[in-house]
């Protein structure tokens, strides 16, 4: 049976923090997993050990037929942050996830708009798009990303609740003030879940978007 490889599982070593374990504690379920020695890693065509903060060598984990990839190992081959969130316990891949959660400054470029997003789909004229994912393997255009821009979140809230709702959503989650947004709606054509926050540390004086979108 083809093996499965889920790269955002594995505890991270349990890890990042020790700060986690009294939480943790109560929501750990003891298993039986085997380390999988044969199974090799191939990044961007070259052969990747991996290792963890120590220099010691991982092996991938094997348990009921799918195989877990040790989270920080692999986001450093791909070249993408891995923080841990410790007041929400969770793991954020590629970006902050809360406004008191930081991570490096991204490789933001000026708008670039995806090519998978409808062409009236708004976007701040001084947004600068970051952790672009497109795609379409279900045949449905997609994508995720996140972008930076200075304009005020409540009215970008509101443009953008309008335009769904233009759009045709029959099912709506919607929370806008001027600190934040979380917006969740969907149609018959769309689905999309937008979260927006205000930036602190290396994204102090932006607001920072986080959208992921499927349809037409």
């Amino acid at each position: 049976m083809k093996k499965k490889v889920t790269a955002a599982a594995i505890a991270l070593g349990v890890a990042l923090t020790a700060s986690a374990g009294v939480y943790a504690a109560g929501n750990l379920q003891e298993i039986r997993a085997s380390l999988n020695y044969k199974l090799g890693i191939i990044v961007n065509g070259q052969v990747y050990a991996m290792k963890d903060g120590n220099g010691k060598t991982l092996a991938p984990i094997t348990y009921n037929g799918t195989t877990y990839l040790p989270v920080r190992s692999i986001s450093e081959a791909l070249n993408t942050s891995v923080t841990y969130d410790a007041a929400n316990s969770r793991v954020v891949i590629g970006g902050s996830a809360s406004p008191g959660t930081s991570s490096p400054e991204p490789a933001a470029v000026p708008v670039q708009r995806p090519k998978s997003l409808p062409s009236d789909f708004p976007l701040p004229s001084d947004a600068k798009v970051f952790n672009l994912i497109e795609g379409s393997a279900t045949g449905t255009p997609s994508a995720t990303f996140s972008y930076l821009t200075k304009q005020d979140l409540e009215t970008l809230g509101n443009t953008y609740k309008e335009y769904f709702v233009r759009k045709g959503a029959t099912a709506k989650s919607e929370e806008i003030s001027a600190e934040a947004f979380s917006i969740i709606d969907a149609g018959s054509t769309f689905s999309v879940t937008l979260d927006a926050y205000l930036g602190t540390g290396s994204y102090g004086g932006y607001n920072i978007v986080n959208v992921i979108w499927s349809g037409k």
